[in-house]
């Protein structure tokens, strides 16, 4: 299993239990974001999350090509 397949799976998981407690899945994602962020600030330098965290932004669009990509 890949880190990346692990963190999916923990995701799920985790808006299970959420929604258990009553809470809906769009504000236990926010919840999750919030604390995964405020974690990686004592992990990482401020303008590296940043910088990554702008980048997961533009790149939401799994429709758009992007200049990088090789056809």
């Amino acid at each position: 299993m890949s880190v990346h397949e692990w963190a999916r799976h923990e995701v799920e998981q985790s808006l299970q239990r959420a929604s258990e407690q009553g809470f809906e899945p769009a504000l236990g994602l926010r919840a999750l974001l919030s604390a995964v962020v405020q974690r990686s600030s004592c992990e990482r330098d401020a303008a590296d999350l940043a910088a990554e965290l702008q980048f997961l932004a533009e790149n939401l669009d799994d429709q758009r090509d992007y200049g990088f990509m090789r056809p």
